[in-house]
């Protein structure tokens, strides 16, 4: 069988760009040589485009991947049937890329904007289009497509960054009219819990809208639900299934950014200790949220399970979501029996699917 030549875009001009290096890692490491003509491009965070010539993937995370000697400048090109393009002094070499593999998260890298590039291309790739890809990076996007489709979520609020400076006290009393505390901060426009903090004082509060407004000028406020934070994971275009429930301990506050991939205080439980008729609610309602936005591919759709009454609630959704070793999205398929190498083929599958 002739092999696919596919291309694994990885680091981008994003606060998750470390994330991804990690993600890459992985993927890379799992992808079938037997299968796959691989050409790894990592984006610096300067935003210069590297064909990665080595194959000691372990380079990624630390950096080093960068000044690896036979490195290339490289591009894809918009223009249809260009492919791949690397330069060699003055040379210019063009690689026909059967599928790209877009392990990008955050801006520049799920929001829509590489889609862009890909759709133009005519090259097949890995996840939603364009339009979707932008409303599930979007929060507050998010959030009124998901009120619209009657869907239970945590109740919320948008701040714009402009606000802060000219009237904070006045966004400080409107929100303290609407929630309790504690209330969730978040930047509309990131993953990975970056910039999300859970204010308990309206000192806490003020604070917590700065640090958002760092990454993001959209600013969502949310109400604070007492439950179990459950993970699914969705897969496939027309069709799509959900794995089994999983669930996060994170040991701290909140699930944020250090209890994903710094410290070790997570613990993940798999299948999620709810009952299964909950369990087969929050599947439900996963591939509900996942066909409304338009999504393909793949996405990871989390929920809260209320304590009190075991009531789902959605979360957030993110249509390219972690790919390191300890990730919830390939641990979950691989719990309802697709190990990790058989979900990247079946993703790769899935691209060359749907028509661009």
């Amino acid at each position: 069988m002739k092999k696919l030549s596919v291309c694994v875009l990885f680091g981008g001009m994003s606060p998750e760009h470390e994330v991804s290096l990690r993600s890459a890692e992985s993927v890379l490491n799992n992808m079938d040589p037997e299968k796959y003509n691989i050409f790894p491009v990592g984006i610096t965070k300067e935003g210069d485009w590297l064909l990665f010539t080595g194959r000691d993937y372990s380079m990624l995370p630390s950096g080093q991947w960068r000044t690896y000697p036979g490195n290339r400048r490289a591009a894809i090109s918009p223009v249809r049937g260009q492919g791949l393009l690397s330069f060699e002094g003055e040379n210019v070499v063009r690689e026909h890329i059967d599928v790209v593999f877009p392990v990008l998260h955050g801006e520049n890298g799920e929001d829509g904007a590489m889609q862009g590039l890909l759709q133009l291309s005519g090259i097949p790739y890995v996840g939603s289009h364009v339009a979707a890809s932008a409303v599930a990076m979007d929060k507050t996007l998010t959030k009124l497509v998901v009120d619209n489709a009657g869907i239970p979520q945590a109740k919320w609020s948008l701040v714009r960054l402009g606000d802060l400076d000219n009237r904070m006290d006045a966004v400080l009393d409107s929100l303290e009219a609407r929630f309790s505390y504690p209330m969730f901060v978040k930047p509309a426009g990131t993953g990975s819990s970056v910039g999300v903090s859970k204010a308990a004082s309206r000192e806490d509060l003020r604070r917590a809208l700065l640090e958002a407004g760092i990454y993001d000028e959209k600013i969502l406020v949310e109400e604070f639900i007492d439950g179990r934070e459950i993970e699914v994971a969705v897969m496939g275009n027309e069709s799509p299934v959900a794995s089994i429930c999983g669930q996060i301990d994170s040991g701290a506050e909140f699930y944020d950014y250090n209890a994903k991939y710094i410290t070790d205080t997570s613990t993940a439980y798999i299948p999620a200790r709810i009952d299964e008729e909950v369990a087969e609610r929050v599947r439900d309602m996963a591939v509900r949220i996942y066909r409304v936005i338009g999504c393909r591919g793949l996405s990871r759709v989390d929920f809260f399970v209320t304590y009190q009454d075991n009531r789902p609630v959605f979360n957030e959704i993110n249509t390219l979501p972690g790919f390191t070793s300890i990730s919830m999205y390939p641990k979950l398929f691989a719990a309802s029996g697709i190990p990790y190498g058989q979900l990247i083929d079946e993703l790769l599958r899935l691209a060359r699917e749907v028509r661009r």
